[in-house]
């Protein structure tokens, strides 16, 4: 059997739904019972799990409560909540619990600016969990991808009331990864042997700036989107409303000011999957109805 945190989330419900597909157990792991609504990102959508797969509610806040969740599992795919990743958080405990449970691998999803940006709060935290679970026996493998394509959701209720995308940085741009390949690739890492101790920084195939993201979802819904630059303050406000303020004063640097290695096109996932990463696009096109 195979755990899934975040089994709802961006990258959880195609990793949960590959892995179904696969023909293994899956445990899918998320706050809110399948049949409640969420919202993510002002977009409402129902938290469902596919057909033969077990949910089991669970706070990664509170590691003991993983127990009947990893009973009986021999691997483990570990995405940490937001909350996990503010000041005194310890999510090194869900590796102990982990362990303790007679899970055998684990694939952490991590970030990219463990090694672009190693000195930030927020990044010293994850190194320092990477090394627990590096040092801990167990398999394992880390995943670092770059931003999101699923980050442009957080637009989707302006478009669709005023047409708008509103953002900082309109013309600084990032290789912005989708979720579906991040998945893909951690599929892979809890299934086969060879990717056992790899490191794995995940970007999409181009560098894209929100304009040209905006332009791209104009493009699949078939109607103009007008963009409108945020100050760092004005953006700054918004994020912090869902995410820890030193996540977002993080994230907004490097929206900002991307380093040449925060602009730079990895290869792992083509290296993984066997095929070039897909371009953000295609995530628009596929998403297109959250923006009508």
């Amino acid at each position: 059997m195979i755990v899934v945190t975040g089994a709802t989330g961006n990258i959880g419900r195609p990793l949960t739904r590959a892995l179904a597909e696969a023909g293994q157990q899956v445990t899918a792991v998320s706050r809110h019972a399948p049949t409640a609504m969420t919202a993510t990102a002002n977009v409402s959508v129902s938290v469902s799990v596919p057909d033969g797969v077990r949910h089991v509610a669970a706070d990664l806040a509170e590691p003991a409560g993983l127990k009947p969740a990893l009973t009986g599992a021999k691997a483990l795919f570990l995405l940490l909540s937001g909350d996990l990743h503010a000041t005194g958080a310890n999510p090194a405990d869900i590796i102990a619990v982990a362990e303790a449970a007679g899970v055998r691998r684990v694939v952490l999803l991590s970030t990219q600016g463990v090694s672009t940006r190693p000195f930030g709060g927020t990044r010293i935290a994850m190194r320092a969990l990477e090394d627990v679970l590096r040092e801990s026996g167990l398999e394992w493998a880390i995943l670092r991808p770059g931003g999101f394509a699923s980050n442009a959701l957080w637009w989707a209720e302006s478009i669709r009331a005023r047409g708008v995308v509103a953002a900082p940085f309109g013309d600084i741009g990032v290789p912005v990864v989708d979720p579906a390949d991040i998945a893909e690739v951690a599929a892979a890492c809890l299934l086969d042997d060879q990717h056992t101790g790899g490191v794995y920084e995940l970007t999409g195939p181009e560098v894209i700036t929100p304009r040209g993201q905006a332009q791209a979802i104009a493009a699949a819904l078939g109607s103009p989107v007008r963009f409108h630059d945020l100050t760092r303050e004005e953006a700054k406000a918004a994020m912090a409303q869902s995410m820890p303020a030193e996540l977002a004063e993080d994230t907004l640097t490097i929206l900002g000011s991307p380093s040449p290695a925060e602009l730079r096109i990895s290869p792992d996932a083509e290296r993984v999957l066997g095929r070039a990463p897909r371009p953000f696009a295609d995530w628009a096109a596929r998403n297109v109805d959250a923006f009508r």
